[in-house]
């Protein structure tokens, strides 16, 4: 096991889109889940089966509502540990992604990204009725264009309990990728049955578009990056 605790890569600009979906995030969670859950895992979580039988017309499930899922799943999480996890990643890789891209296209990356991670997820488990909830999908693909960007930058973290060590962002996020797209290809090639847990391939689908979606979305201008936008 192993946890980064923090980035030694320098950001130029207050990162105000990345702290208002970590505030969004755990509003939903405080606000939201925690008063009405199950309730609200039940209506707004995406389930693969469901949007599949959608898209083939099937007039028991509608298309608007289990599309808006892609979304709405985006912003649940399935306990503390789940949504303290994910915003603490994002918080120590999307500063960085946000200051590359500026606020508006970080926002539109963000949630293209999670769009991916999605429906990689119902693509290679179209016929699961298990519920699909969380940030981690959309964050892996922040943890993509961090990748590409900042491969030389140093996360401290945290392992086997007791270390701590500095290790090159390249190490870590791959190592992180390797873990997801093993489970992943076996899901694909239909050796392995996802059940439930983590959703591996919404993580292997978020973190591939962040590497592809990076290379295409504009990045800030100097005026911008530095100066008082």
């Amino acid at each position: 096991m192993f946890f980064p605790i923090r980035d030694d890569q320098p950001r130029f600009s207050t990162p105000l889109v990345n702290y208002f979906i970590i505030a969004l995030n755990i509003a939903v969670f405080v606000f939201f889940e925690l008063p009405n859950s199950p309730e609200v895992v039940t209506q707004y979580a995406l389930v693969p089966a469901h949007l599949t039988r959608a898209i083939a017309a099937n007039p028991h499930y509608p298309v608007g509502p289990n599309i808006l899922t892609i979304f709405s799943s985006m912003f649940l999480h399935g306990d503390v540990f789940h949504i303290l996890g994910n915003m603490w990643i994002l918080w120590i890789f999307g500063d960085n992604v946000e200051d590359y891209l500026g606020h508006f296209s970080y926002l539109v990356f963000y949630l293209v990204g999670g769009i991916a991670a999605a429906l990689t997820d119902v693509a290679l488990t179209s016929s699961s009725n298990v519920p699909m909830i969380g940030a981690s999908g959309a964050i892996a693909g922040v943890m993509g264009a961090y990748f590409l960007l900042y491969p030389r930058a140093k996360v401290l973290t945290w392992a086997f309990i007791i270390f701590f060590w500095w290790l090159p962002a390249w190490i870590w996020l791959g190592i992180w990728f390797l873990q997801q797209l093993q489970p992943t290809a076996l899901l694909a090639t239909g050796v392995y049955h996802q059940k439930g847990g983590v959703a591996v391939a919404a993580h292997t689908g978020g973190f591939i578009a962040g590497l592809v979606l990076i290379k295409i979305f504009p990045r800030r201008t100097y005026t911008q990056r530095y100066g008082t936008w």
